[in-house]
């Protein structure tokens, strides 16, 4: 059998249900789901709640898993999980999270949700984990992403190279289509994780990094 392909979303807890962010990131995973996907988030409300509602939504999806984190202002698990993990530390948690995913995507969010970022693209730039492609989705990663090339590339503390994992994709269902046919390609001999450049430009709405 073949193993099942997992999607991390990360995302803020503070944003609600009512929030046109939310109603996104329920329907990618809800998308993603429909393909087979396990989802994989924090495990806690706000998005996070989006994506495990999302992926809940579909009849004979993937599972609904959550790594929840305890903190001082107590964060509880949200009600659409398949399974839950708690921890007490971020470090086992992120360490968690990258040995269950196979593509990330990464929603509106504020400091966690940049160390779920950062901790991932780290983590692919060094080739401790490989063929996991980050996505950032929304508008709101287009100034960090100008700020990255304009600044720190700018200056040659990384490589241009070094961003070859990360595509920034402004609608729902172009991260969908994205994850779908990253994970369509990888039972190919040549790896996905060194030939990204083959889904940019073909499909509509994916910005270049």
């Amino acid at each position: 059998m073949e193993p099942k392909y997992r999607v991390a979303i990360f995302g803020s807890a503070r944003i609600s249900e009512g929030d046109e962010q939310y109603r996104d990131v329920y329907a990618i995973a809800k998308g993603l789901a429909a393909a087979g996907f396990d989802i994989v988030t924090g495990g806690g409300p706000g998005l996070m709640q989006a994506a495990n509602a999302g992926s809940k939504s579909v009849t004979n999806g993937g599972q609904s898993i959550g790594l929840n984190i305890r903190l001082p202002r107590e964060q509880h698990p949200n009600p659409y999980l398949d399974i839950k993990t708690e921890f007490d530390r971020f470090s086992s948690r992120l360490d968690t999270f990258m040995a269950l995913s196979d593509a990330v995507v990464v929603a509106p969010g504020g400091v966690g949700t940049l160390l779920e970022l950062f901790y991932t693209w780290q983590l692919v730039q060094v080739q401790q984990i490989c063929e996991t492609p980050i996505i950032l989705y929304g508008e709101i990663w287009s100034g960090l992403l100008q700020w990255l090339k304009a600044e720190v590339m700018q200056k040659k503390l990384f490589d241009r190279q070094d961003m070859h994992m990360i595509f920034h994709v402004i609608e729902p269902s172009q991260v969908v289509d994205l994850v779908v046919r990253i994970h369509g390609d990888r039972p190919q001999s040549e790896h996905v994780c060194t030939n990204y450049s083959r889904y940019r430009g073909d499909l509509p709405g994916l910005s270049p990094t």
